[in-house]
């Protein structure tokens, strides 16, 4: 699947009734993107050309004709490569535990594997250099999410790096009401519009500490007010089974900006992986 169909499928619940048509369209019908202009594809679609060239903004491209030069390269690019059918049906109707085996591992690797399409590198090393710099890493998350960001944080701190992180929400907030210039707040919402996840980008906004969103790529308040952003994609069908692959995807993210973190200052931390090791392995039995 490419960078393009991801990132489709991602927004899809963000778009109005009239994009969703386009989107629709556009994932039925790919191969014939290429040979349609405009005018056709919106017939054909039952929505206006001003709809498609929305539909186009929305997951980043100037135009058309920006994403079809784009989707050629993709298509290209992944031409060889050949995917597994997955079926992504609702939890409850599943009688055998083979089938749930199947659907758990399709569902993690679809989750890693959207994710990874969606990484910008460039964006990627930004982060990583601030999270190198920064005095102090304060992570945010609720719900599965905080699960994720408390991973990173016990990562960070065999690194000896310095980092806070509660479960208790009020405590995040209390973090979020002292940012500064010199620190960096990570905030994981797959959804992007969690209220108290809001709350704490608003205080580290206006005490001007970088900001990072860890989300699910999508029209969002945390993807618009945040100073950067990493996108994650996961199959979802219901609450629980979004609930699964999410943290699956966000749980990617931090081992891929550990690694990098990791990998930039080994110099420095290998010391630091080492005494963190050998202080653990002297109490197993």
């Amino acid at each position: 699947m490419t960078n393009i169909e991801v990132k489709t499928r991602s927004i899809m619940d963000s778009l109005n009734n009239s994009e969703r048509k386009v989107a629709t369209y556009f994932l039925n019908n790919i191969e014939s993107i290429f040979s349609s202009p405009i005018a056709q594809l919106a017939k054909e679609s039952g929505v206006s050309q001003v709809t498609w060239i929305r539909f186009c903004k929305a997951i980043g491209f100037d135009g058309l004709k920006d994403l079809k030069r784009n989707l050629f390269q993709e298509l290209n690019n992944t031409s060889e490569e050949t995917a597994a059918p997955h079926d992504f049906s609702d939890i409850k109707q599943y009688s055998t535990i083979e089938q749930m085996c199947n659907t758990i591992k399709s569902t993690t690797i679809q989750a890693v594997e959207d994710t990874m399409t969606l990484i910008d590198t460039e964006s990627l090393s930004k982060i990583v250099e601030l999270i190198s710099n920064a005095k102090c890493v304060k992570l945010f998350g609720a719900g599965a999410s905080a699960l994720v960001a408390n991973d990173f944080y016990n990562k960070l701190l065999r690194i000896n790096k310095n980092a806070c992180f509660s479960y208790d929400t009020h405590t995040q907030l209390t973090y979020g009401a002292n940012t500064g210039p010199d620190e960096i707040s990570l905030i994981f919402s797959y959804s992007g519009n969690t209220k108290e996840m809001l709350e704490i980008l608003s205080m580290a906004k206006k005490s001007k500490c970088p900001t990072v969103a860890i989300t699910k790529y999508t029209k969002s308040p945390l993807i618009a007010d945040s100073d950067y952003a990493i996108y994650l994609s996961a199959p979802e069908i219901d609450h629980r089974s979004g609930a699964m692959s999410s943290r699956v995807a966000q749980l990617t993210v931090v081992d891929l900006l550990f690694t990098c973190l990791a990998n930039k200052n080994y110099n420095d931390v290998e010391k630091y992986l080492e005494e963190s090791y050998e202080v653990c392995r002297k109490h197993k039995m």
